[in-house]
């Protein structure tokens, strides 16, 4: 028998894969407790009894993608055949097609939370985490002293070709290279750039 506690986590989770997939599919003005609700297949007030508001569902939607990244980077930096440089490169390559096939909600990823108190923390905390993951990897590729500056440049570069792929501004036919060749060009130029400047 399923009990009540059972039966509440699995109301959420339909909650929250409704929402996700009406997100991919219009952004977050097609996201409104009534018709995530009815996606779900489930009551009218269903929604309310889980979520206080739509930012909080769309928060929360954000915080579990932020999770998964942070569990994606580790895993892919955890791969012993693979050097610094290639580990972190794959890493920010996951971040770069996330925001290419879902870019809603890698926008809503990377703003400002919001929402009920406890939701904005989570959602902060989870932010923490995945950033922690890619600036550990920076930090063993460049050494403690530089991670900070370019873990900045590193992220800042990786945001900007991930815009423009997802907007379609850059293709292989304009500019001769792909959104994986650049990020591979900037984690090199990093590495040579930290290696020259002694910052091991």
């Amino acid at each position: 028998m399923v009990t009540r506690t059972e039966s509440a986590a699995a109301t959420r989770r339909a909650l929250l894969d409704a929402a996700a997939e009406l997100l991919d599919g219009g952004g977050p003005d097609a996201v409104t407790l009534r018709a995530v609700g009815a996606r779900a297949g489930l009551t009218r007030g269903a929604p309310y009894r889980h979520f206080p508001d739509k930012d909080s569902l769309l928060t929360t939607v954000a915080t579990e993608a932020l999770d998964r990244l942070a569990d994606q980077v580790r895993t892919v930096c955890a791969d012993p055949e693979a050097s610094t440089a290639d580990g972190l490169q794959r890493a920010l390559a996951e971040l770069v097609t996330l925001g290419r096939r879902q870019p809603h909600l890698y926008r809503l990823m990377f703003e400002s939370p919001l929402g009920d108190p406890a939701t904005v923390h989570a959602a902060t905390l989870a932010g923490e985490r995945a950033e922690a993951e890619f600036f550990t990897r920076i930090e063993d590729l460049v050494g403690p002293r530089k991670a900070p500056h370019f873990a900045a440049l590193l992220l800042a570069g990786v945001h900007g070709i991930t815009a423009m792929a997802s907007s379609g501004h850059l293709t292989k036919d304009k500019w001769q290279v792909t959104a994986d060749e650049l990020v591979a060009t900037l984690v090199s130029m990093i590495a040579r750039e930290a290696s020259s400047q002694g910052a091991r």
